[in-house]
């Protein structure tokens, strides 16, 4: 599946954080991300902005007392859906529309769906990339809660899933078991089984003509970004997954890539970068987030980012901020 590194955020979130009775202010201000974000023109997210966003959203509704995913259900509309959910939406039924989230997922956020159907049920699990902790438990919920109302919405039937599966149980555990009309159960993963038969029940928002239009131009999208999608930052992505697994040689990015270790080399030098920037570039990005997000000691965190020795990871952290890493927990 092809992955994104840039993510545009459509201007009608503001009217869902209007509806979800947020503030968008203090959003930002718990994500640690600009107040000014949502008066740019176009707004850009990294996919560790992406979930910094969402951290703010999760806490901003905590501290409001707002349960997110169930408010979400509630004024849930179709003003506030971009247009890879109307292309959605006009599909033929949930099996449809899901397997064209699926196609179009890299254009709404760092997220990738599977889709496993067979005679019995449609399940859809949900993980993400460019993130090196869980989704955050309000994410989680809210994309099932969406995935159970796009159903309900666009067949006009009160249809619940069979079963719904969650790293995090929320706090409010049977107000969602009544919401999705089954029992939740906690697990490793994100998802949601519908039953076959529900699964198929046509949706009353089909469109075939909007949704040539819809498919026409979001697969243009995909076709650009797919041609901006350099090999640097192929890099750049597998070294996000592959650093917290205690991996950083060449030889093992140059694999997944299916191509040499110099053949990668050279696609690199002719962008004018190179393997060892883009190793330092993430190194540095998932440092910043291991000292200032989590506890963990600091010979994990240079375990983590692949460094033999702690002293290595010291001194490289001390050359790219100018401060130890001592310093940042103080």
């Amino acid at each position: 599946m092809k992955r994104a590194d840039k993510f545009v955020i459509p201007p009608n979130w503001k009217v869902l954080f209007k509806d979800l009775g947020i503030n968008l202010q203090v959003v930002l201000g718990y994500a640690e991300l600009p107040l000014g974000l949502f008066e740019q023109k176009k707004v850009q997210l990294s996919p560790s902005q992406y979930f910094q966003l969402w951290q703010g959203i999760d806490k901003a509704a905590q501290v409001q007392g707002i349960e997110l995913a169930l408010k979400l259900a509630e004024v849930m509309s179709f003003e506030s859906f971009d247009v890879p959910i109307f292309a959605a939406i006009c599909s033929p039924n949930l099996n449809s529309a899901i397997k064209r989230l699926q196609e179009y997922k890299p254009l709404i956020g760092p997220m990738e769906l599977r889709l496993d159907q067979t005679d019995a049920t449609t399940e859809i699990e949900i993980s993400c990339y460019g993130f090196t902790s869980a989704l955050p438990s309000s994410l989680s919920l809210t994309e099932l809660v969406f995935f159970t109302q796009l159903t309900r919405l666009a067949t006009r039937q009160s249809i619940n899933p069979i079963k719904v599966v969650l790293p995090e149980l929320p706090r409010n555990l049977s107000a969602y078991i009544d919401y999705f009309g089954c029992e939740i159960a906690q697990g490793s993963a994100t998802k949601v089984v519908f039953s076959s038969k529900d699964a198929r029940v046509p949706f009353l928002t089909n469109n075939q003509s909007m949704l040539s239009i819809f498919d026409s131009e979001l697969r243009k999208k995909l076709e650009a970004m797919e041609s901006n999608h350099t090999t640097s930052r192929t890099v750049y992505t597998h070294l996000m997954d592959l650093l917290p697994q205690g991996e950083s040689s060449i030889e093992v990015v140059a694999s997944q890539m299916a191509m040499s270790k110099r053949t990668l080399q050279r696609k690199l030098s002719a962008e004018g970068n190179s393997y060892q920037s883009i190793l330092h570039k993430v190194r540095e990005e998932l440092a910043h987030y291991y000292l200032k997000e989590t506890d963990l000691p600091i010979t994990e965190v240079s375990f983590l980012l692949g460094f033999q020795e702690t002293n290595s990871f010291i001194r490289a952290y001390s050359s790219w901020t100018g401060v130890s890493p001592g310093h940042v927990r103080c």
